[in-house]
């Protein structure tokens, strides 16, 4: 595929998603069905607007079905499906509607909260449309009066699904049919954020305490786990977004909210920072220098915490002057006033701050009311 966008400077190729690639390989299979006769190409047109041409792969033909499969391109994006092959299977039926399901390597959804009922193949909305739409208009070029049976498969799928948030979200046997667009842009910070949403979704609707526990990524995970009883079961990896997994949290019903994170990030939220990532704002010597001089007039120390490169130097200097407790309360009690804000005051919400080098560094006002009575313990659930 040769569509490029620009990120940061950067010209990046896009690619197209396991979506576009079931609708490709459906339609495919429907004209050399009702054709009875090989294709190398087939065109599809995106959600999108930009047309697709794409090679076709193991053609099997017979007169009652036929098989073949689009291979997917990730474009310039890291996707563990680049390459894979997206299969399906084409049969006619008498009644004049489209059926759709999931083969081999396409997960089931077995839990509430999903885009698709429990006992669904996890083939998303728009891809369906797409299939639907596609094969739809194939019955009008072709004047067949009959439907169509089609099967989507990802023979890799079984594979990658373990590498995959899949299992935690409640899709057993394989991977997901994605997509909205019908392409993939290279590090597209709305597939991202889309991702947590669909996480969220699937915590509130099995989540009867409406109880979360954020974390942006391994590092919080990591401390939950070696430094808490709090169950990670109800928790979410938000990555940089944490002001839209909080709107999304409180628009989705949740009522207390805790959230975990390493100092490197959570220092920009006393400075009302919502989106952590270095791009959007890096201010976290000027906030630490700034609560650091509340106690101490010392102009070198400042200096020095703004001259320092991460967060746990400039802990140190805190520390060699035994002033962490008091800059530390300082910063948190920002923080609370941020994220309490951030959630209009609808929910009550905490936050722990760490660092790896210093441990656990405080924690805000609500945490030990949410801890003692709203999350459970590994202890409890055992």
């Amino acid at each position: 595929m040769e569509h490029y966008i620009y990120k940061n400077r950067q010209k990046l190729r896009c690619g197209y998603t396991t979506g576009s690639c079931a609708a490709a390989a459906a339609k495919a299979a429907a004209v050399m069905l009702l054709c009875q006769s090989s294709l190398k190409k087939i065109d599809l047109m995106t959600p999108k607007g930009i047309l697709l041409h794409l090679d076709l792969h193991d053609v099997q033909i017979t007169s009652s079905n036929v098989t073949c499969a689009v291979k997917k391109d990730s474009g310039d994006d890291p996707d563990i499906t680049n390459g894979v092959l997206v299969y399906a299977t084409v049969e006619k039926q008498t009644e004049p509607t489209i059926s759709l399901k999931g083969g081999i390597g396409v997960g089931t959804v077995t839990k509430a909260g999903l885009e698709q009922p429990i006992g669904e193949a996890a083939i998303n909305r728009v891809p369906r449309q797409m299939i639907k739409q596609e094969l739809e208009q194939i019955k009008e070029d072709f004047d067949y009066t009959g439907g169509f049976c089609v099967t989507i498969s990802i023979p890799k799928g079984v594979e990658l699904a373990q590498k995959t948030f899949n299992p935690k979200l409640g899709i057993e046997g394989g991977i997901s049919v994605l997509g909205t667009s019908g392409i993939v842009e290279p590090m597209s910070e709305q597939a991202l954020i889309e991702s947590i949403y669909i996480e969220l979704n699937m915590l509130a609707a099995n989540n009867t305490e409406k109880t979360l526990l954020i974390t942006p990524g391994n590092y919080g995970e990591h401390f939950v786990r070696e430094n808490t009883n709090l169950n990670l079961s109800r928790s979410i990896k938000c990555s940089n977004y944490i002001g839209q997994t909080l709107d999304k949290a409180v628009e989705l019903g949740f009522e207390r909210i805790l959230c975990i994170g390493h100092i490197g990030k959570f220092i920009k939220l006393a400075g009302g920072i919502m989106n952590t990532h270095s791009n959007m704002a890096d201010c976290r010597m000027e906030l630490f220098a700034a609560h650091t001089a509340m106690y101490c007039a010392d102009c070198r120390l400042i200096h020095n915490i703004m001259a320092c490169i991460t967060t746990d130097q400039v802990l140190d200097l805190l520390e060699e002057r035994n002033l962490t407790k008091q800059v530390m309360t300082s910063i948190l009690e920002k923080i609370d006033m941020h994220l309490t804000h951030r959630v209009g005051g609808q929910v009550k919400i905490g936050a722990i701050l760490f660092s790896n080098q210093h441990g656990y560094l405080g924690e805000t006002s609500q945490v030990q009311e949410i801890c003692t009575h709203d999350i459970q313990t590994k202890e409890q659930n055992e």
